[in-house]
C-alpha cells in the first residue's frame, strides 16, 4: 500500500460536509414554504414540496453514504502501524516550531511523553488516551497545551525553595548518620521522590511537570534562595539519571544533579 495521509481523506469529507450542507439550506427553505402552503391551504404546491423535500432527502442519503464509504475505505491500522500517521506528526511538529524527539511509537513534545499504541489505534499524551487520526489538529492541540501551560503562574523563588528543602533531607537521609558535605551534587531523580513521597502526589504532580518546573527555574534569572544560598545544576554520565528540558531559547539541556551551596 502507497503512503497514507488522512489530509487526503479529510479533504473528501470536507467536500461532502459541504455539499450536506447546501442541502440542508435547500430542505430548510422547502420545509418552511411546506409549512406556509399547508397554513394556507394550497395543497398543489404542498405536494410539490413534499416531493422537492423526498428529492433533498434522498441526495442526503447519498452524500452520506459517499462519506461513509470513504471512511470505511480509509484504512486507519495502516496508517498507524506503518509509521505514516507518525511520520506526518514529526513533520507538522517541525513546521510549527514545536520540540519533539523520538521514533517509532514513542516520542517527547516536552513536556509531553507521547506513545503511539498500534494495537488499540490511540494516541497516549501522558497516559490519557487521545482519539484522533489527524497528526495536524494533534499537533495543533498539543501546541495550544503547551502555550496554557508557559502562561500558567511560576514562582521560582518558592520553587527553589521547596527543592532545597527536598536537597537538605536527600543528603541527611544518605549519609546514613554519618559526616557529609552539605554542599554535594545530588540527583534530581531522588529529590523528585522527596517531593512526592507517595504514589497519589506522583500521580498529580510526574515527572514531566517536574521537568517543566524545573526548566522554567532553569531559564529565570534566579541567583539564589531565601536562606542566601544559591545553586546550580549538572550533568552525569549515568544517562538515566538525566532530565530532559527546554532552556528559554527553546534549546535541549540535560539536567541530573543540583546543588546547594
Amino acid at each position: 500500500m502507497g503512503f497514507i495521509n488522512y489530509e487526503e481523506l479529510y479533504t473528501d469529507i470536507q467536500a461532502c460536509q459541504k455539499e450536506t450542507g447546501d442541502l440542508l439550506i435547500s430542505s430548510q427553505k422547502s420545509f418552511k414554504n411546506l409549512c406556509k402552503n399547508a397554513d394556507a391551504g394550497d395543497l398543489k404546491s404542498f405536494t410539490k414540496d413534499i416531493t422537492l423535500l423526498e428529492n433533498y432527502c434522498q441526495d442526503y442519503a447519498n452524500v452520506l453514504a459517499l462519506l461513509r464509504e470513504k471512511v470505511e475505505n480509509f484504512d486507519a491500522k495502516e496508517y498507524i502501524e506503518s509509521g505514516d500517521f507518525a511520520s506526518q506528526m514529526v513533520s507538522y511538529c517541525r513546521e510549527s516550531g514545536v520540540d519533539i524527539k523520538g521514533e517509532s511509537l514513542s516520542y517527547e513534545i516536552f513536556p509531553y511523553k507521547i506513545k503511539i499504541d498500534n494495537e488499540n489505534l490511540d494516541i497516549m499524551v501522558d497516559r490519557k488516551k487521545v482519539s484522533t487520526f489527524r497528526p495536524l489538529s494533534f499537533v495543533n492541540n498539543i501546541k495550544m497545551s503547551i502555550n496554557k501551560l508557559m502562561k500558567v503562574s511560576f514562582n521560582p523563588l518558592l520553587f527553589a525553595n521547596e527543592l532545597a528543602d527536598a536537597y537538605d533531607l536527600a543528603l541527611l537521609r544518605q549519609s546514613a548518620g554519618k559526616p557529609y558535605s552539605k554542599n554535594a551534587d545530588c540527583y534530581l531523580t531522588n529529590l523528585y521522590k522527596h517531593l512526592t513521597p507517595m504514589k497519589r502526589f506522583r500521580k498529580d504532580y510526574d515527572i514531566q511537570s517536574f521537568a517543566f518546573d524545573l526548566a522554567r527555574l532553569y531559564s529565570a534569572d534566579l541567583k539564589n534562595i531565601d536562606d542566601g544560598r544559591a545553586f546550580q545544576f549538572g550533568p552525569s554520565r549515568n544517562i538515566n539519571k538525566a532530565i530532559r528540558v527546554l532552556d528559554k531559547d527553546g534549546h535541549e539541556q540535560f539536567l541530573s544533579t543540583i546543588r546547594f551551596y
